[in-house]
């Protein structure tokens, strides 16, 4: 496996970004993996390498590079205190210019294919995978968005406005319980998608909560996970590579 820690320049400054992608002949086609709420951490890693072995360049941004390099190493309520800020402080526009960002640093790299991406989010960055997804509709085939927070707001600038936009396939995911989701949010973006008739399945997972993809925390679901996950690189072979 090859890996690397990079710098992309932005428009707001210099993004470590973490990527991996696989021995042998490429070029690959790529994945966009945007981070979760509890930031850069071992597990993304390996997560991110998962996804590489069935022959992908995976490249995963560190999106609170703005407020510094922030890493916690343990979950508490003050380390909450720390990540809930910054994610209230990144907006989807933040999010799409670092996509731009990555766009051109992956122009430029031999290993990566050019032609359509995926791109999968988590937690905090299901919305930044359907505002991009509407954003390049022309870039991203294969979207998957988990459990994501604030897809659905009253803000003009709300994610779920950008599946109007969407040309390729949406994966959403959600858990049974989750008091970050509130009960309008699957039915207001679910009428959103059919207005527009976009290519997607949307699915709550029966006995999960928020956090069910992540095999360090309690409420993991090693079943539902691995359904998620065997959903999005299906997807991946069908519609990029």
């Amino acid at each position: 496996m090859n890996e690397e820690q990079v710098t992309i320049d932005t428009k707001d400054g210099e993004m470590l970004t973490f990527t991996c992608w696989p021995e042998g002949d490429g070029p690959f086609p790529a994945i966009v993996f945007y981070m979760d709420a509890p930031g850069i951490r071992e597990e993304l890693y390996d997560m991110a390498r998962r996804m590489a072995e069935d022959g992908y360049f995976v490249i995963l941004p560190d999106l609170f590079y703005r407020f510094g390099i922030l890493r916690f190493p343990f979950r508490s309520p003050n380390t909450a205190a720390i990540w809930k800020e910054a994610m209230r402080n990144l907006s989807n526009a933040n999010v799409v210019d670092d996509t731009r960002a990555m766009f051109k640093y992956m122009e430029a790299h031999d290993a990566v294919k050019d032609g359509p991406k995926a791109t999968i989010g988590y937690c905090m960055s299901g919305r930044f995978v359907t505002a991009a997804a509407g954003t390049f509709p022309d870039v991203f085939a294969a979207n998957a968005s988990l459990y994501g927070v604030g897809i659905v707001t009253s803000q003009d600038d709300s994610a779920h406005y950008h599946v109007k936009d969407i040309k390729g396939e949406m994966y959403f995911g959600f858990a049974e319980t989750d008091g970050t989701v509130p009960s309008y949010v699957v039915p207001a973006l679910q009428a959103e998608l059919d207005k527009h008739g976009t290519e997607y399945v949307l699915e709550t997972h029966p006995g999960t909560s928020h956090g069910f993809c992540f095999a360090s925390r309690d409420d993991y679901n090693e079943a539902a996970a691995e359904k998620v996950h065997a959903h999005f690189m299906d997807m991946c072979q069908r519609r990029i590579k």
